[in-house]
């Protein structure tokens, strides 16, 4: 079943733990919850007694997001421990590089954040990662090069003079790419602003692994699906 929040009961009033209870009542083995809100996921699994997904909160977490980006970097080098990642762009409003940090860094990657300063979470360094300000830097013998959707919809207030300006320092072209190892991985969430974070000749270039991210995101999502009504249909929620 498929609820859209903007013709549901949530629209006329009803509070996100009402919609829990009524889902709840149905008696689902799983809910797989997108929610604008960051920690409204969290809150809908103390509620509700099946397995929840968390499909993105905001811009707090996208943790299977997280999962097929380690499995494509995995399967084009053989391991995550040691490699070098930088993930570049709009690092304040995504929730896809908070999860790729804790489980990057969990995997033994070195794991760099390359923004502007106006696009950098206050004290991201906690989450131990190294931060940079320039791409030429950020991007120096990196083996995996992530970039970020420039995320316009949740900015209130000019978080960058312009999107050509933009490109022109944290865009993704070949001349900054070349300062990565030559045998780097492109990687992009998706969807993608052409000419904005990333320049269609990378993004559609032999380093990309774009398309296999989003193959990788139906295996993954399969499993996390399949092991949960394992485990309900062992009755260990």
């Amino acid at each position: 079943m498929n609820m859209s929040v903007a013709s549901s009961s949530v629209k006329k009033g009803e509070t996100l733990i009402d919609t829990a209870m009524t889902l709840n009542a149905m008696q689902p083995d799983i809910l797989v919850v997108r929610h604008h809100s960051a920690g409204a996921v969290a809150l809908l699994a103390q509620k509700v007694a099946c397995s929840v997904v968390n499909a993105g909160d905001g811009a707090h977490e996208h943790p299977t997001q997280a999962l097929l980006d380690a499995l494509t970097i995995r399967r084009h080098k053989g391991r995550i421990a040691t490699l070098i990642v930088a993930i570049c762009g709009d690092v304040l409003h995504s929730r896809v590089a908070r999860s790729n940090i804790l489980l990057l860094n969990a995997l033994g990657a070195e794991v760099r954040v390359v923004a502007p300063s106006t696009l950098l979470p206050s004290g991201i360094e906690e989450m131990g990662v190294r931060v940079f300000r320039r791409m030429d830097e950020g991007l120096k013998g990196a083996d995996v090069v992530m970039m970020l959707r420039l995320q316009r919809e949740r900015m209130e207030g000019a978080f960058v003079p312009s999107v050509r300006e933009y490109f022109r320092y944290f865009g993704l072209d070949a001349a900054k790419l070349a300062y990565a190892r030559p045998d780097a991985l492109v990687m992009h969430p998706g969807p993608m602003n052409r000419g904005v974070e990333i320049a269609s000749e990378i993004a559609d270039g032999p380093m990309s692994v774009i398309e296999e991210q989003v193959e990788m995101g139906v295996a993954v999502r399969m499993a996390v699906i399949e092991y949960l009504v394992g485990v309900s249909a062992e009755g260990n929620p």
